[in-house]
């Protein structure tokens, strides 16, 4: 059977968004790939970080309902979990998600002669990550133009 994980991934975000805010949790992502057979995995996280508790108080509630509305017509493995130190930063509300905090972002084609830029995000408009490096300067990076981006401790 052929499926579009993009899809899934969109309908079960629109699908458990409300309820993971509901529940005080911020929805961080959504992935639906194959594995070990399918997996579909829910990315969740709070303000001063997210426990194993609230990952199954989590899966308790959108498991019930992602059965209900079976956007996912075969078996797959639910799995709830927080974006973890070293998640990538793909999309523009990963980057809106940690606005403040500090990263590091490879870049494909170079901004300012440099194609590395470790830096506080200051937040994402139009596809374009605003980020203050180290130097006090304000970048302007257009996330085509980031290979690769990471929380830095």
């Amino acid at each position: 059977m052929k499926i579009d994980s993009k899809l899934v991934e969109e309908k079960v975000r629109n699908l458990v968004k409300p309820v993971i805010e509901g529940m005080g949790f911020r929805l961080f992502d959504v992935e639906f790939k194959p594995e070990r057979g399918w997996v579909l995995r829910i990315i969740a996280d709070k303000e001063g970080g997210i426990t194993i508790k609230d990952c199954e108080d989590i899966s308790k509630k959108i498991s019930a309902l992602l059965d209900v509305e079976d956007i996912i017509p075969f078996s797959y493995f639910l799995e709830v979990s927080s974006p973890g130190l070293d998640r990538e930063l793909t999309k523009p509300e990963h980057y809106e998600f940690f606005k403040g905090r500090l990263a590091r972002l490879i870049l494909r084609t170079p901004v300012n002669n440099t194609r590395e830029i470790v830096g506080k995000i200051e937040g994402v408009s139009n596809g374009i990550v605003i980020i203050k490096t180290e130097k006090g300067e304000t970048l302007h990076v257009p996330l085509s133009y980031i290979a690769r981006g990471r929380l830095e401790f």
